[in-house]
């Protein structure tokens, strides 16, 4: 199922070369999104979109006490792709670095949630008195879902981003397994599921699917985010159809009947025809079956904090994310309180 036409694989090689989601560069389009989001985030808000006080508000636990509803406010939605390495760089985080960004958003009395939780205002998982945040991972590299075979049993590597994150909870009163896997199940280097091959962190192919349903089971989301990573702009309406739909195909072999909401663009480029990046169908030229998708929410690439679904501005299609690029993460969380633009839940 993951194999690629070979109609598509030339329409590939005449568009395009080196887009694999490990060495791809940041285009144009990355760049214009990277800068919005360094002049938008918290800029030009109305008053209700400032908690009650107009103050910062400190972290729930902390000797401030517990954050003024603030239900306009903005929610920063935090993206990744590879964990690890020896630094930082435009698509990899360090698992010093990460570690940190996940200290400080605790600390900032932050608590995650899924995309799923917020189309749906569910903060059930968000305690009176904090704010929730989103973390997306992104292609689904072994860096981010990593088995470690021992003696025949496979336990959850602790340096990859899922060990790391369990980890994090032990010592983290309230931090769930609440988060959004926006992967990938045809992707060159490895990004198939989070690696199959053993050359890519020892990660054999038939653990795919494994890992995919373990992360259903344990809370968190399945994202659509195409098979290959393809430039969506640069694609006739059929391929850009295949790509979404096929992904969906993978994620519904892992766990099936799973209810994908959430859809995440490569790159951030919108297809021609936008509506096919939420809707759309493929029709399997071999068995002549017709496989349909529909999301209810479209992840941009950047763009800053992302708008309350209780703002009447609120764009489910078009939700807006903070990079994990050098300081930026720290710099959107800080000044979300400094500015008291941050959403916290109304009063329940």
């Amino acid at each position: 199922m993951d194999r690629i036409p070979l109609a598509v694989v030339l329409l590939v090689a005449a568009c395009t070369s080196g887009e694999s989601a490990s060495t791809r560069t940041g285009s144009s389009e990355r760049a214009a999104a990277r800068a919005v989001a360094s002049d938008s985030g918290t800029h030009g808000e109305s008053a209700a979109g400032r908690s009650a006080s107009g103050e910062v508000a400190a972290s729930s636990g902390s000797a401030g006490g517990a954050l003024p509803p603030n239900p306009q406010g903005r929610i920063p939605v935090l993206e990744y792709h590879v964990i690890g390495g020896d630094k930082n760089t435009l698509y990899t985080r360090t698992a010093a670095s990460y570690k940190a960004d996940l200290e400080e958003t605790y600390k900032l009395g932050y608590r995650p949630i899924t995309i799923t939780q917020m189309l749906n205002k569910d903060w059930r998982d968000v305690p009176e008195g904090t704010a929730p945040v989103v973390f997306v991972f992104d292609d689904a590299s072994d860096s981010q879902f990593r088995y470690l075979d021992q003696n025949g049993k496979l336990v959850i590597d602790p340096t990859s981003a899922v060990g790391i994150w369990l980890d994090f909870a032990k010592t983290h009163p309230g931090w769930k397994n609440r988060a959004v896997f926006c992967m990938l199940n045809g992707g060159a280097a490895g990004h198939n599921f989070f690696g199959d091959n053993p050359k890519w962190g020892g990660q054999k192919k038939e653990w795919r699917l494994q890992k995919v349903k373990w992360l259903a089971d344990e809370g968190f989301e399945l994202c659509d985010h195409t098979l290959w990573h393809a430039k969506l702009s640069q694609y006739p309406d059929a391929v850009v159809q295949e790509q979404i739909a096929r992904n969906a195909m993978g994620i519904d072999s892992a766990v099936p009947g799973y209810k994908i909401r959430t859809m995440a663009l490569p790159y951030g480029l919108w297809p021609k025809n936008r509506s096919l990046a939420w809707q759309g169908s493929w029709t399997d030229p071999k068995t002549k079956q017709t496989h349909s998708y529909k999301f209810d929410a479209v992840l941009e690439v950047a763009g800053g904090p992302a708008r309350s679904p209780y703002d009447p501005q609120f764009n489910p299609k078009s939700i807006n994310r903070i990079e994990a690029i050098g300081s930026d993460i720290s710099r959107q969380l800080n000044k979300l309180a400094k500015d008291g633009t941050r959403f916290v839940p109304p009063a329940r």
